[in-house]
């Protein structure tokens, strides 16, 4: 199975980044998580990211705030999927972060998921690799199936209280 890359942009961004790590985890997905920044280390950010698909990398997360330039950085030295998680900061609320990240030029793609959306971030990159692991698509589909459950429980919960 080819593993993940956790790319964040300072360690402050590990509250939301523990969120994707955790995810990628449950699903049996190896992790390797660093950070690296666009700005202040740009040279081991492409090394990382040129070297990513010799190293085993299916796909690549990276999280950033404010000028968030992060994931453009490392999609612009892979071809690998790269997807971008916009943090939230104090300044903008996140929406400086969520510009900088969506906005590639044509050729140099990111996918881009909300701000502070690990989670979902984890799961996109578990679904690029589920379309060749059958395994790791039936995981996907039970969690899917668990979460449907959770939903239906809060609901049966909230028609008795309030459907007389």
């Amino acid at each position: 199975m080819h593993k993940v890359g956790v790319i964040m942009g300072s360690d402050s961004d590990l509250p939301v980044v523990e969120k994707a790590i955790h995810t990628l985890q449950e699903l049996g997905i190896p992790t390797e998580v660093h950070v690296f920044s666009a700005h202040r280390t740009p040279e081991e950010s492409r090394a990382f990211a040129l070297g990513a698909r010799k190293a085993g990398f299916g796909a690549i997360l990276c999280a950033a705030g404010k000028a968030a330039h992060l994931a453009g950085a490392i999609a612009a030295n892979t071809t690998l999927p790269v997807i971008g998680i916009p943090i939230k900061s104090s300044t903008l609320d996140g929406i400086d972060a969520l510009l900088s990240t969506v906005q590639m030029p044509s050729g140099i793609p990111v996918a881009t998921v909300a701000i502070d959306g690990a989670v979902n971030a984890a799961l996109l990159a578990a679904e690029i690799l589920a379309v060749s692991d059958p395994e790791l698509a039936k995981r996907l589909d039970d969690r899917r199936r668990a979460d449907t459950a959770k939903t239906l429980e809060k609901n049966a919960a909230i028609e008795a209280k309030y459907n007389h």
